[in-house]
């Protein structure tokens, strides 16, 4: 098992529209995708970058996880997101090697995948995402 590519970098922004017509001028490529996932309380917008993608992630209420990142760090870079084949196996894995993953079963997220999380305090200060395509 590993880490098959980089898939997408997470950037928390206060201003959603805002942030992607920055975005759409800064990549001079248009938002292709948005989703809205209720349960993380999070609004996504996606951006090809090459063989990896930017989502941005605004937040839908004022107690999601990205207000608080926001409110707390600013906006800017949340996560890194790597492509795995097996999600369970990966998480599995990364415990037996002492990191901390942050649930103990994946979640559906955002771009039709499953995901989980690797704790910041265990990769010098950055969130890993891990996520599995289920198409």
């Amino acid at each position: 098992m590993d880490m098959k590519y980089l898939d997408h970098i997470g950037i928390a922004v206060a201003d959603l529209e805002e942030a992607i017509e920055t975005y759409e001028k800064l990549l001079g490529a248009e938002c292709y995708k948005r989703e809205t996932v209720d349960q993380q309380q999070v609004e996504t917008a996606f951006f090809r970058a090459g063989e990896s993608k930017v989502e941005l992630l605004g937040a839908t209420g004022s107690d999601s996880v990205i207000a608080g990142y926001i409110a707390k760090k600013g906006e800017g870079m949340h996560h890194v997101a790597f492509e795995v084949e097996d999600i369970r196996g990966e998480m599995e894995r990364l415990r037996g090697e002492g990191f901390s993953v942050l649930s103990e079963e994946p979640s559906r997220g955002a771009d039709n995948k499953l995901v989980a999380f690797v704790h910041p305090k265990d990769n010098h200060g950055v969130l890993v995402e891990l996520c599995e395509s289920l198409d």
